[in-house]
């Protein structure tokens, strides 16, 4: 008699993530507008946002920020990539620039708006310590080249903790806290969460649907069919060890922002 108890429960989970599947939608258009509204004072819709996306390596705008590039590209938004290396930590730069070029194109970002940096200052290491200065002044020309208003990035934690991702939240950060970001561009950073829930694919919804947080961009099957595929064109990062985290990764189908509050210019 005890497994229908545990049957209703595990039924009564799926048509709650089900559920909310089905609300996101309209939950992350109100999310959005009210980010354009605070910061322009008029109704807005996906066209109206130029929105960047920063990331460390070919791979990051797949492996962490695919829902979010996914459900911005459906509404129609301006969705570019700010790629701070071409990834050449085993000399495979030319190779991994293509692939990201390849996974962006399944993602919906054409080449045009996809801008790979390579630096000398700026290595593919996780012992490397970037410039904070440097990746800042990179940050800001492109903003102010493009005129984006939001910019989306990784946390203080950078997901895997990688010091390149963190590098990034802290020059964005010291962006935000000297006055160089336009009153009209809105800072977000991408929520790192523990093992369990990172590791616990679409189930870990429910948590990321009830924890407060400033933006929330999921995926259904579709969507996550092609994040997956953006994901198999990053053919030298496939590693037997990527197949489990395509699998198993929250980061797949869902993601979190917390805003990154910034002073204002006068």
């Amino acid at each position: 008699m005890s497994v229908y108890p545990a049957v209703f429960i595990v039924l009564s989970y799926l048509v709650w993530i089900k559920c909310i599947y089905y609300r996101h939608r309209s939950s992350l258009v109100k999310s959005l507008n009210h980010f354009m509204n605070v910061l322009t004072s008029r109704d807005t819709v996906g066209a109206d946002i130029r929105a960047l996306v920063v990331t460390a390596h070919p791979d990051d705008e797949c492996m962490f920020f695919a829902p979010t590039i996914i459900r911005l590209v459906e509404l129609k938004a301006s969705v570019h990539l700010l790629c701070l290396s071409e990834g050449n930590y085993y000399n495979q730069g030319a190779q991994r620039k293509q692939e990201l070029l390849n996974s962006c194109a399944v993602l919906g970002i054409p080449d045009s708006r996809i801008t790979i940096v390579d630096h000398k200052k700026l290595p593919d290491d996780p012992k490397a310590e970037w410039s904070v200065s440097l990746v800042s002044s990179l940050i800001v020309k492109h903003m102010r080249e493009h005129s984006f208003n939001m910019v989306l990035t990784f946390d203080g934690s950078g997901v895997s903790g990688h010091a390149n991702h963190t590098a990034i939240h802290k020059a964005v950060s010291y962006l935000a806290s000297t006055g160089q970001v336009p009153n009209d561009c809105c800072l977000l950073s991408l929520v790192t969460v523990g093992l369990f829930r990172k590791y616990i694919s679409f189930l870990e919804l429910p948590f990321s649907w009830l924890l407060p947080c400033s933006l929330r961009c999921f995926l259904g099957s579709q969507g996550y069919r092609q994040a997956k595929d953006a994901m198999y064109c990053h053919r030298t990062q496939l590693l037997w060890f990527r197949y489990l985290y395509i699998t198993m990764s929250r980061y797949m189908f869902i993601n979190t922002f917390q805003i990154i509050h910034k002073v204002q210019r006068t």
